[in-house]
């Protein structure tokens, strides 16, 4: 059994079809199908169903297929990995984040980046919770995951530094003139909700702050992005919760942000499988320069208020 072998697998399976694969790997159809049909010798059964129109996996292919994938994938971070150790000047490196940190916080880091290291591609993964980066972290997917610090970790934690969470209301809210808030102040608002939200102990952290503060919180939307829940929260559809480098330096325009009181905190981190080598390293290095993230200059007719200073009590949000 060949790396080879288990990229023509996974190209059939992904094409769906042996020509389709076969013009994507630029080989022959008779070629593809003695690899397929070698590969399957070696595991001792059929992967692959051949239909009239196109190919699906028996059991043993649908067994055999995350397999596949880890050591496809792994073999391409080994190949990174000893390039960047070497020294290379070229090459590229994976990079996965939750959506928040891609928008408020890489694009920054990714040109101070560029400018320093125009031989190494950056390749941005987006993903929604920490439990998908720790996913494709194990999987090499990713060289180097950056995003609320996870649980437990067998791997390599960087801290970077604290999240702070805001809340965000309309220009012409009644409370525009405020800088803090508390939740029990808003029991009675609408609120957008992100699909990106906290869950612990299988309540959504929201539920379970509105819960302490002695209400249930309304839901007037759902999104899929924090982002988009920011601008909706801007055009006056509900109350949102983000972080405050996403709104202050990417998304915050004619929105009022407030400070919780008391005060939303969690920890960033970048991790890894192994310690940061080669380009990883550099750019972890470079991500703890750059936090925390200056906040962006207010555009005109931008109402961001609400910059508060160090806690004295702040409430730890869930990872």
């Amino acid at each position: 059994m060949s790396l080879r072998q288990m990229e023509y697998f996974l190209t059939v399976v992904e094409e769906a079809s042996f020509t389709r694969a076969a013009e994507s790997l630029h080989v022959t159809q008779s070629a593809l199908s003695h690899q397929i049909k070698a590969l399957e010798r070696t595991v001792g059964g059929d992967l692959l169903e051949r239909l009239p129109r196109g190919v699906r996996l028996t059991p043993m292919g649908r067994a055999f297929r995350p397999h596949a994938e880890l050591a496809v994938r792994s073999a391409a971070q080994a190949h990174r990995a000893a390039r960047a150790a070497a020294g290379a000047e070229g090459g590229e490196l994976h990079v996965a984040a939750v959506h928040a940190v891609a928008v408020g916080i890489l694009p920054d880091v990714f040109a101070r980046w560029h400018a320093a290291h125009p031989g190494v591609v950056l390749h941005l993964h987006e993903y929604a919770t920490t439990e998908e980066l720790e996913e494709r972290v194990e999987r090499g997917t990713a060289d180097l995951a950056i995003g609320p610090a996870p649980r437990d970790w067998p791997g390599t934690v960087v801290p970077l530094g604290d999240e702070e969470m805001v809340l965000v209301v309309p220009f012409d809210d009644r409370f525009a003139g405020r800088t803090t808030v508390t939740l029990r102040e808003l029991a009675d608002r609408p609120w957008v909700r992100c699909a990106m939200e906290p869950v612990v102990g299988g309540e959504r952290f929201l539920d379970r702050a509105c819960g302490r503060a002695g209400f249930r919180p309304r839901t007037a939307a759902f999104t899929g992005h924090t982002s988009t829940a920011v601008r909706m929260a801007a055009a006056g559809v509900g109350v949102c919760t983000a972080p405050s480098y996403l709104v202050r330096g990417a998304v915050g325009e004619d929105c009022v942000v407030l400070a919780p009181d008391p005060p939303w905190r969690r920890p960033l981190a970048a991790f890894s499988r192994l310690a940061p080598t080669g380009a990883a390293e550099v750019f972890t290095r470079l991500l703890r320069t750059a936090w925390p993230p200056a906040a962006a200059p207010a555009s005109p007719g931008t109402r961001v208020l609400g910059q508060p200073g160090p806690p004295a009590r702040p409430l730890r949000c869930p990872t």
